[in-house]
């Protein structure tokens, strides 16, 4: 197995704890970027339960089983910690440090290194040491209250907004920025706190922005971009799929009621006080074909309008198809690693590592005998 890749992130060793959720996904986005990410696994495994042969978030990596709690376990993670770049953890506030893993022990070995943090709540604050999922993660920050129709509950989006937007890519963003600034003249390592109701917050710049200025009312349903609007929604065909609309400019609008053929009898746009009556005009017409029939009207056009897929049909969508944006690896269809560079192309190189199989090449290339029992 390779211990690098060719993305831009070639060279880079980074040291990640075994976890759940984001700290994995962060993990796997480093690896796919060519970063060399040694996951030190628990015997026993732990986590959801996923067979490991399925869990693409640990794809491109290697794996070596280390107990943090037996007596020599923290040592031989702080032998890598002198040999990397970087470190993720995604333990409750404290965990690392009492087992001999945290900040300063690390920091001891390896000035230089970036030590990042992933939770829900953060290093500090009334909440740092309570459990969480995703979902109250984003319930606290507002985003969560965002999402739905009027009168209905909240609508859960998985977990990818706070997990893996809120969470693992702002914990990517800040180890990269750190290592930026540790290889600078005279810089040195760091530790990023990345908490998912920072990030998640973070996320809703742009709305607090809007609802300063008079643009957006804080509740569900009511919105330009919240479902609100009749002409930034989804809307059933006849066959019970659906189309998702978001015609918004009046460019587009003016494309997207005359190829849905309702343009004589639609409503100004900009009247809000006849949205319900344009919304009733376009859901009526969307049920009058199916949705491949409906995709083929809007083809091509700048009426932005797009069928909505499921996970499974999703690769393959003729576009998502000519620009790779999947992928086959191993018998699974997955992703392909993301955003795209021209002269250090990243690529899926192996698949999700098995917990402690790659302890003798990582022992061999780290320099690091003892995860092997032997004396360095």
């Amino acid at each position: 197995m390779a211990v690098s890749g060719t993305g831009p992130l070639a060279g880079v060793r980074v040291v990640e704890l075994a976890g759940i959720g984001p700290g994995p996904f962060a993990a796997m986005l480093l690896a796919d970027l060519g970063a060399d990410v040694v996951r030190v696994d628990r015997p026993g495994g732990g986590g959801l339960a996923v067979d490991p042969a399925y869990d693409v978030t640990n794809r491109n990596k290697r794996s070596v089983l280390i107990d943090l709690k037996s007596p020599g376990g923290p040592g031989r993670v702080l032998e890598l910690v002198e040999r990397a770049d970087a470190l993720i953890e995604g333990f409750r506030p404290g965990v690392a440090e009492r087992l001999g893993v945290g900040p300063a022990e690390c920091h001891a070995r390896n000035p230089k290194l970036v030590y990042g943090r992933m939770t829900g709540w953060g290093q500090e604050g009334p909440l740092a040491h309570t459990a969480g999922h995703d979902i109250a993660y984003i319930a606290v920050t507002g985003a969560l209250g965002m999402i739905g129709n009027p009168g209905e509950p909240p609508a859960v989006p998985a977990n990818l907004v706070g997990d893996y937007a809120g969470g693992s890519l702002y914990l990517v963003i800040g180890v990269l920025a750190a290592l930026g600034h540790a290889r600078t003249p005279g810089g040195s390592g760091q530790v990023v706190d990345a908490a998912i109701v920072d990030g998640t917050a973070h996320l809703t710049a742009m709305i607090h922005g809007m609802m300063a200025a008079g643009g957006w009312q804080d509740r569900r349903g009511a919105n330009l971009l919240d479902g609100g609007c009749p002409f930034y929604g989804t809307y059933e065909t006849s066959d019970g799929a659906y189309m998702a609309v978001g015609a918004l400019e009046q460019q587009f609008y003016d494309t997207f009621v005359e190829l849905l053929g309702i343009k004589e009898q639609a409503p100004a746009r900009k009247d809000p006080a006849r949205w319900a009556e344009l919304r009733e005009a376009v859901a009526v017409r969307f049920k009058s074909r199916t949705r491949a029939e409906w995709t083929a009207v809007f083809e091509g056009s700048d009426a932005c309008v797009a069928p909505v897929l499921s996970l499974g049909e999703a690769p393959h969508h003729p576009h998502l198809v000519a620009r790779g944006t999947f992928t086959d690896f191993g018998g699974i269809t997955q992703p392909a690693p993301a955003p795209r560079f021209s002269a250090t192309p990243a690529t899926v190189t192996s698949g999700p590592a098995q917990p402690g199989a790659d302890t003798e090449s990582v022992a061999r290339d780290w320099s690091v005998p003892s995860l092997l029992g032997k004396d360095a």
